[in-house]
């Protein structure tokens, strides 16, 4: 069969047209840049590759563009939408709601309506792309993967805020964790490269949105992300870890709204508000030509990675691997570089010289000396909610 898969990020749109269970890969594509005036479609087949400027002032109008391209009798990809049986959605936040892969009725869609507040950039492109997939391929069922379901196994000491207990138990407010998929699927794949099930391993995932995992055989125990996918590590957009008063300074000194503070931190902010700029490609070029603004960006960012590897290291008691996935960190060498400076006392040297070539496969890019895996390996959240989606639907 044939599952089409839809991961609707904050600023991007991947997909992959799949066929079940041999796992073969029709197509894949990218729609890019969404919301800027130059948002690009890169669409690939086994022997065709169509990349140009597409209309994309949001998710909705990107979510058109794939489907036409996808029905395009050019392209030969499908020709009727009742080829594809199931189309399988990436929601980010499913909150108390949802630890498993479920069918998407009325009651879910409500659900995940019900967590916009949360995850402001994601879970309404998430529902927008449930919402057109129902209408462009009415005959295929339509399943949900939560970002957030891998996460059910941090521990209570890890995910509980110091906040009233009623809060906590009433209201469910909580470290849920995000990216699941993603850390899931590099982790497993960092394990079958160390060959030992009993596992330390930190995955490292850098994109526009940004998230860390400490990952203890085979199990999330700890994770940057929180109660919504806005702290942590600094992001292309968002502030990452920021000091409560100052978003009770914003609101009482300022007088700014919640609304208003909000879209600060989560849209005006990160590598954005340190140099205008959110997409990394433009940051390393302006860095490299002597912007300071960009320079001290790229050594923040690093800087704040860096204080993670190491509480996660505290929290396993030791590690046997990084991985370094998604855009960024399977891109930019530069990152990891700045990363993984200064950090042998947790036995960690990079191999410049490995850094910097490129491969679609997973690698190995430590020195000779370095006690500690350092590992890049390109993420694919889509292939993973194809197996469980199809996992759903051979239980159903």
């Amino acid at each position: 069969m044939k599952i089409l898969i839809i991961n609707s990020g904050s600023s991007s749109i991947k997909y992959q047209l799949i066929q079940m269970p041999d796992e073969i890969v029709i197509c894949t594509g990218l729609v890019e840049r969404i919301g800027l005036e130059d948002s690009m479609i890169h669409h690939q087949t086994s022997n065709n590759r169509i990349e140009g400027k597409i209309e994309a002032k949001d998710h909705k109008q990107g979510l058109e563009g794939i489907a036409k391209i996808l029905l395009d009798p050019k392209n030969a990809v499908i020709r009727s939408t009742d080829e594809i049986a199931v189309v399988g959605h990436r929601v980010v936040h499913g909150g108390s709601s949802f630890s498993q892969t479920v069918f998407i009725d009325s009651e879910v869609k409500e659900k995940i309506q019900s967590l916009f507040s949360l995850a402001p950039l994601h879970n309404p492109p998430n529902f927008e792309g449930i919402v057109v997939a129902e209408e462009t391929f009415p005959a295929a069922k339509q399943v949900a993967v939560f970002d957030t379901a891998f996460h059910q196994t941090i521990p209570e000491v890890a995910h509980r805020y110091a906040i009233p207990k009623k809060l906590s138990d009433e209201r469910k407010i909580r470290l849920y964790g995000f990216h699941g998929t993603s850390h899931k699927y590099v982790s497993q794949k960092a394990i079958e490269f160390l060959g030992k099930s009993e596992s330390k391993v930190i995955s490292i995932h850098l994109g526009n949105g940004c998230s860390m995992s400490a990952i203890k055989n085979g199990k999330s125990i700890d994770h940057s992300l929180g109660f919504g996918p806005m702290n942590g590590l600094i992001m292309g957009t968002r502030s990452g870890d920021i000091d409560q008063s100052v978003i009770f300074y914003l609101m009482d000194r300022l007088k700014l709204s919640s609304k208003e503070v909000s879209d600060i931190l989560q849209r005006q902010s990160g590598m954005y508000g340190l140099t205008g700029y959110s997409d990394l490609r433009e940051i390393e070029e302006q860095a490299e030509k002597g912007n300071k603004d960009c320079e001290l960006a790229l050594a923040m960012s690093a800087y704040r990675i860096k204080k993670y590897i190491g509480s996660y290291v505290a929290a396993m008691n030791g590690l046997d691997a990084i991985v370094f996935t998604a855009g960024i960190g399977e891109n930019s060498s530069t990152m990891r570089s700045l990363v993984c400076q200064d950090m042998e006392v947790f036995g960690i040297v990079l191999d410049e010289k490995r850094n910097g070539i490129r491969s679609p496969e997973i690698r190995e890019i430590g020195h000779v000396t370095s006690k500690i895996k350092v590992l890049v390996i390109p993420t694919n959240e889509e292939l993973e909610i194809a197996r469980q989606s199809f996992q759903l639907l051979m239980n159903d």
